[in-house]
């Protein structure tokens, strides 16, 4: 992903529709300037999401002077003032609270803690043949610690390449987010003891010990209250602004752009 410089974002204008909101025009240069903002891939991505935020910006403009607001000199206070007005957004009762912890106990639970240790056996992730021969190795190692032939901390102090091989391969306590997502995925499913499968990671091959399970536990409902209300206030807060902002599009008229709204960055 990269940001578009202006002058890239100037050759392929033409091919886009004219943009309004109601008779006011969306120029090309604004929309070429705010699509610094909006780094993508595609020209066309970064192009459509930057003129749908000058859209949504100009309907609320609008939006200000029908309030008679246009006092407010800063536009982001006049944009502020009208979502404080017009966007009446109910706080979620207890009920609700009570609710979506019932329907979602897995999002409140304290995080599973392992202590992991593995062996580490490098290879580029581009390096096919590389990455064949230390499958193959690590299948020999692997085999040798199921069958007792071999200790795991003097394998790990041999062949690892991590420099956790100066601890026997230990890694310490780990849980969730703190490794990559590759080895984090098996390996917080894992119980106690060697795993008899080897981990592929962009880093290479792992064979992996697990040390120590600790699993998480329930959180009582009363610990985690303020974030449900915070989660659902938000929901609720982005459900109306889309459709507030949907409404003003269809009093107002919008032309030359698609108004299916996400979570816009205007809600911030």
């Amino acid at each position: 992903m990269q940001l578009i410089p202006v002058g890239d974002a100037e050759k392929p204008r033409n091919q886009f529709p004219p943009v309004y909101v109601g008779d006011t025009l969306i120029t090309e240069d604004d929309i070429a300037r705010e699509m610094q903002h909006h780094p993508a891939q595609e020209v066309s991505e970064a192009w459509h999401e930057a003129a749908r935020s000058l859209v949504l910006r100009e309907l609320l403009l609008k939006q200000a002077s029908r309030l008679k607001l246009d006092e407010i000199t800063d536009e982001e206070d006049r944009i502020a003032r009208v979502l404080e007005l017009e966007l009446n957004v109910p706080d979620p009762v207890e009920q609700d609270c009570e609710r979506f912890y019932a329907a979602n106990p897995s999002r409140f639970r304290s995080p599973t803690l392992m202590a992991v240790s593995h062996i580490l056996l490098a290879a580029a992730p581009d390096d096919v043949q590389e990455r064949i021969r230390q499958e193959e190795v690590g299948r020999q190692l692997l085999a040798a610690l199921l069958d007792g032939r071999s200790r795991f901390t003097d394998l790990a102090r041999q062949y690892s390449a991590c420099e956790s091989r100066h601890q026997d391969g230990s890694l310490g306590q780990i849980s969730k987010g703190q490794t990559v997502e590759e080895f984090e995925r098996p390996v917080l499913s894992m119980e106690e003891g060697l795993s008899p499968e080897l981990i592929e990671t962009r880093y290479g091959w792992h064979i992996v010990r697990v040390d120590q399970r600790i699993d998480g536990e329930q959180l009582p409902y009363e610990h985690v209250k303020p974030q449900i209300r915070q989660y659902l206030s938000e929901s609720v807060t982005r459900r109306a602004f889309r459709q507030y902002l949907q409404v003003l599009a269809a009093e107002t008229g919008v032309e030359g752009v698609d108004l299916e709204l996400p979570d816009s960055p205007l809600m911030q």
